[in-house]
């Protein structure tokens, strides 16, 4: 009779329970046994589980990688063969190691991912793009003026599919993913190395001459150019229309302002700042490279100084966020500091440094 009465009592308690406001029932769940609360707390801790391993992969998949060594990287891919490391290797093999730092770095390649953490991340896909515009650069410039004697002489065939491989959609993640064209593109430069440290293979060459080398800092000219107004714009600033300043017979194709104010839009303002230090990362790196590379040729002209100045500039740029992964965006006299006016005076600088070099380069 007790037990009967209890249950009775339990049963009115949980009707009076599933009712609503308007009296109306509700459905209410009431695990009973041990296995059906076994089960509520396992699928709970599972979750919980989840959400954690997220966020710690998500935090260690957003530091950037160190810049490396590169003569160090060229020589591990010489098999301890120092006879191979002529005119151009250290360059290409550098390349070689853009790619696989972005490919291999913690969580890998990102920007195409569509699972978590990767697909909640940010900042680290943005500056895979930096890395992959300036990767992207280097291809072509290696296509079309360090492996070419003279403006009608043929393409190198490895370097020419290397830059297709490279322009593949850095979204892309199936049929073919990004990471398997960047692969196929690295390959296709390990084939083209190889070619120039064989004696007996004529047709693979590096020039290094002082016009490649200007032709490779215009690029770069106008890269940091565009890198360093997009970053000035986080704050916002008047910009007067000089497309047609020093030519009275220039047009253009639409009427324009005379003066026009140009602000980076808030949330772009992260995206602008970690993709141009992917940028200044690759080019880091490429421009070391260039420095051994292009030796004679920069001894001659006296301008070892200048891309050693360079160099400095952008290892300046690569600096650690005081708040880490947030980018402050305090006004220029402000009281908080502007991340991204301070990378923009290192890469301003570095760009000034980049014109006085290719001129030197081109008249010195």
């Amino acid at each position: 009779m007790a037990a009967n009465a209890m249950a009775n009592n339990r049963t009115r308690a949980l009707v009076e329970k599933s009712r609503d406001s308007m009296g109306r029932f509700i459905h209410l769940y009431d695990p009973r046994t041990w296995k059906e609360k076994g089960l509520i707390w396992t699928a709970g801790l599972l979750l919980v589980t989840y959400i954690v391993v997220v966020l710690v992969l998500g935090v260690i998949w957003s530091f950037e990688p160190e810049p490396f060594d590169v003569r160090a990287y060229a020589m591990s891919l010489t098999n301890d063969d120092a006879g191979q490391l002529v005119t151009g290797w250290t360059t290409t093999a550098t390349a070689i190691g853009i790619v696989d730092n972005l490919l291999n770095k913690p969580g890998g390649y990102l920007r195409n991912d569509i699972f978590p953490p990767g697909v909640y991340l940010d900042n680290i896909p943005e500056w895979e793009f930096g890395v992959l515009t300036q990767l992207r650069d280097t291809a072509r410039i290696l296509r079309n003026d360090f492996s070419r004697s003279q403006s009608q002489s043929a393409e190198d065939r490895n370097l020419a599919d290397a830059q297709t491989f490279f322009n593949n959609d850095a979204n892309k993640w199936l049929l073919p993913a990004a990471e398997t064209r960047y692969e196929e593109g690295a390959e296709q430069l390990r084939l083209y190395m190889m070619r120039l440290a064989d004696a007996n293979d004529q047709d693979g060459q590096f020039f290094a001459r002082a016009d490649n080398l200007a032709a490779f800092l215009q690029e770069s000219n106008v890269r940091l150019g565009g890198y360093t107004q997009r970053l000035a714009a986080s704050v916002g600033q008047a910009q007067v229309n000089v497309g047609l300043a020093g030519d009275p017979a220039a047009e253009q194709s639409t009427p324009a302002d005379s003066e026009r104010q140009v602000q980076t839009p808030w949330l772009e303002i992260d995206n602008v700042f970690f993709e141009t230090r992917g940028y200044a990362w690759a080019l880091l790196q490429m421009l070391k490279a260039v420095e051994i590379d292009f030796r004679s040729v920069l001894e001659d002209k006296n301008a070892l100084p200048s891309i050693r100045q360079i160099i400095r500039e952008l290892e300046g740029a690569q600096g650690t966020l005081s708040t880490r992964f947030i980018v402050l965006n305090g006004r220029g006299f402000g009281l908080f500091p502007n991340h991204s006016l301070v990378l923009a005076s290192y890469l301003s600088r570095a760009n000034a440094a980049m014109l006085d070099l290719r001129r030197l380069l081109q008249q010195g």
